[in-house]
């Protein structure tokens, strides 16, 4: 038996400890954990010190930025991890019930998944995120996370699973993988007997690859070629503001801006004043021959730059005829993550609204809050870009399934 195979066995065994438990228990776990992470800080900030040193030569200043943990973020894990103890049991009914033509009652209840895996990079939060949701909705998670944090992840989870011990609870509700080689992830690709759902969160190739390969269920968190159009009825105080926010807030997350769309009706008066401000932020342009035109220090954008995600302070500039022109410019190169519209012409808005194939589509706001914290989740799994079981930031329901129990008296099917 594999290491890979040991811990899916072992997750299984430990989904019945945790399926079970009452919502005050997994709320008191939550607590447990949040409060040890705080009171551990130092071991956290030291061994994220070490990952940050390893890997710093090779790492983009935004993706450092991912890898970071100070004093601060800690405690904004602790915040988010008491603010899934704040919502609703996932798992709590009441559950629809119904009689059918043969007097058998049916029940449809909602229930954990059973064991969760999780894949992702350089962004240890998540290793807290994802075993809190999994947690508050009854499910047993095996994690995996990049090279550049295993350190930190290690500390992490071990701080979590001592969290588990001192409710008298199996530890291998949460398992970390520590080998971060390629093979490891080949093997989890293909350990159905074992995993119920696994949740990839990487770069669009990596997402690919998964998608393509897994044998086990997958729920694909798309990456984010997340455009804005500026429409040529627009408030452009608003305007700017929003654009700024979307590409430099977080430039390495998943629903950043990449691409800047612009009405040709006002590219001539608008585009110089949100180039300088971009531009002054830091913000590499790429556009197209249009935009070069009117502001001289575009780049020339490649075709490879549309279908970009850039995880940077890069982004690409594209003019458009009109509306229509936008969202047929915007379907072609999405990643159906988050999308954007500024504009105060209602017809326009419904239109982009409707048009647009994307989890999360907006109007005169950052796609930044593409996020499950900001939507009210608490904390999330992943962004769903896929249209099956779950669609956009995940929270706890998208960590649950369906059972039908059903109650008879002796009845048979003629």
């Amino acid at each position: 038996m594999t290491l890979l195979e040991t811990l899916g066995r072992q997750a299984k065994q430990a989904t019945s400890a945790i399926a079970n438990l009452s919502l005050d228990t997994r709320n008191a776990i939550l607590e447990t954990m949040a409060q040890a992470l705080e009171d551990q800080q130092n071991s956290i900030i030291t061994a994220n010190k070490k990952d940050l040193a390893q890997y710093q030569a090779t790492l983009s200043g935004p993706m450092q930025k991912r890898l970071t943990l100070t004093a601060q973020d800690i405690h904004n894990i602790a915040v988010s991890l008491r603010a899934v103890i704040d919502l609703p049991d996932p798992l709590a009914g009441p559950y629809p019930t119904w009689h059918n033509h043969a007097d058998l009652k049916i029940i449809k209840k909602t229930v954990p998944l059973g064991v969760v895996a999780m894949i992702y990079e350089a962004r240890p939060n998540v290793t807290v995120d994802a075993a809190a949701l999994a947690i508050k909705s009854g499910n047993a998670i095996i994690l995996r996370g990049g090279k550049e944090a295993l350190n930190t992840n290690i500390v992490l989870t071990h701080i979590l699973r001592q969290a588990l011990q001192q409710h008298n609870l199996n530890p291998n509700i949460i398992q970390l993988i520590t080998d971060t080689s390629h093979e490891t992830v080949a093997e989890l690709l293909h350990l159905r007997q074992a995993i119920d759902v696994l949740i990839p969160r990487g770069s669009a190739k990596f997402i690919d690859f998964v998608v393509k390969n897994a044998t086990v269920p997958v729920i694909e968190t798309g990456a984010g070629n997340t455009h804005i159009f500026v429409d040529d009825t627009m408030d452009e105080n608003k305007a700017i503001q929003i654009i700024i926010n979307a590409k430099t807030q977080k430039p390495s997350v998943c629903n950043a801006a990449e691409k800047l769309l612009i009405h040709e009706n006002i590219a001539e008066t608008f585009l110089p004043k949100i180039a300088n401000a971009l531009i002054d932020a830091g913000v590499t342009l790429r556009g197209d021959e249009a935009s070069q035109a009117i502001v001289s220090n575009i780049q020339p954008a490649t075709d490879q730059d549309w279908s970009t995600e850039y995880n940077d302070l890069i982004m690409a500039v594209h003019i458009v005829k009109n509306i229509d022109d936008a969202i047929d410019w915007i379907n072609q190169y999405t990643t159906h993550h988050s999308e954007t519209i500024i504009s105060t012409h209602p017809q326009h808005v419904t239109q982009f609204m409707n048009a647009i194939d994307a989890a999360v589509v907006y109007q005169n706001a950052s796609s930044r809050f593409t996020d499950g914290f900001e939507f009210g989740f608490g904390a999330e799994i992943g962004i769903s870009t896929q249209k099956l079981h779950a669609r956009g930031p995940m929270g706890l329901p998208a960590l649950t399934t369906i059972k039908y129990e059903i109650y008879g008296d002796g009845q048979i099917r003629e």
